[in-house]
């Protein structure tokens, strides 16, 4: 099982990138599940997973768990052609990267809002959610 992202499912922000990263997706390669499912339970590593905060994306590729900057610029990677251009930010450290990351995810709530529940994908979406 490769390319699956891990997102946190009650955030605004994170529900509306995945839906629009579905939809720049067009071979399908990626896989979704929340940080609140039991499928990240039990799949992602507890020093990963903050099960108070689900602060981070994550990305889950060759064996290999991405979080933060480098889940995001993988994805660009993963996704080629005009994302490829996003690389670039590999050229940034990644604590300056990271600290920006963190900025947003901690105000994501406040800037974006929050829903009750995680999201439940559509019929046609289900084949794209492991949980």
């Amino acid at each position: 099982m490769d390319n699956i992202i891990f997102f946190d499912g009650v955030c605004n922000l994170c529900n509306s990138s995945v839906n629009r990263l579905i939809k720049m997706d067009v071979k399908k390669v990626f896989k979704f599940t929340s940080l609140q499912s039991e499928f990240a339970r039990s799949f992602v590593p507890t020093n990963l997973l903050n099960h108070e905060n689900f602060d981070t994306i994550l990305v889950y590729k060759n064996g290999q768990f991405y979080d933060r900057s480098n889940a995001v610029l993988n994805i660009c990677k993963t996704l080629g052609g005009v994302f490829n251009l996003f690389i670039i930010g590999y050229l940034v450290p990644r604590f300056i990267r990271d600290a920006l990351y963190r900025l947003v995810a901690n105000n994501r709530y406040k800037w974006f809002g929050k829903k009750d529940k995680c999201m439940v994908p559509t019929d046609d979406l289900k084949e794209r959610f492991l949980e």
